[in-house]
């Protein structure tokens, strides 16, 4: 999942920045009396859709969060594992994560209003170039927050695997790999 998130932060940036960038120039040209609309176009459908791409990257974090989240407990009342340490820091990396992935978000789309509110309804400018700039700074505050608990719910969940196959040897039960092989032969 981290190479995956990986990929999908970065595309965000990118759109980020090219939303920025085009903006920025479309704006330019107006103050210089050569208003260009399909340099606005291209900027508003950048902006669309990199509004909808963080809404997207940050709900499968969400996601995530709360599928291996509810593994773990499964797993942990399966195999009656204690709550400490393994549920516990699925718990406490979720609840780090949700409020900078929220934030971001909802930045993500105050900045579409204002945007919005600058070409229907003569709204000032600042408000949304302002937005723009804390966009990007909050998503990439979240950004690193998520990568890191992505990181780290990556070794908890193969803490919590070696510990199911630990307990399963010790009843003289094969490993899960073992039994995924048997149901799944090559």
């Amino acid at each position: 999942m981290a190479r995956t998130f990986v990929a999908l932060a970065s595309l965000v940036m990118l759109l980020m920045l090219a939303a920025i960038g085009v903006g920025t120039w479309s704006f330019i040209l107006k103050m210089q009396g050569q208003r260009d609309d399909s340099l606005f176009i291209l900027h508003f459908w950048l902006g669309l859709g990199t509004a909808l791409a963080v809404l997207l990257v940050h709900c499968i974090i969400f996601t995530y969060f709360l599928g291996t989240g509810r593994w773990v407990k499964e797993v942990s009342i399966a195999y009656r594992l204690p709550d400490d340490p393994f549920y516990k820091e699925t718990r406490y990396l979720k609840r780090r994560t949700f409020p900078p992935a929220l934030f971001s978000m909802l930045i993500a789309i105050a900045t579409s209003a204002a945007g919005a509110g600058a070409m229907l309804q003569g709204w000032h400018w600042t408000l949304h170039a302002v937005g723009a700039v804390l966009t990007i700074i909050i998503n990439v505050w979240a950004f690193d927050i998520e990568y890191r608990s992505v990181a780290r719910n990556a070794v908890v969940m193969d803490l919590v695997l070696d510990e199911v196959d630990r307990r399963r040897a010790s009843q003289g039960l094969e490993s899960n790999a073992e039994a995924l092989a048997q149901d799944h032969p090559a």
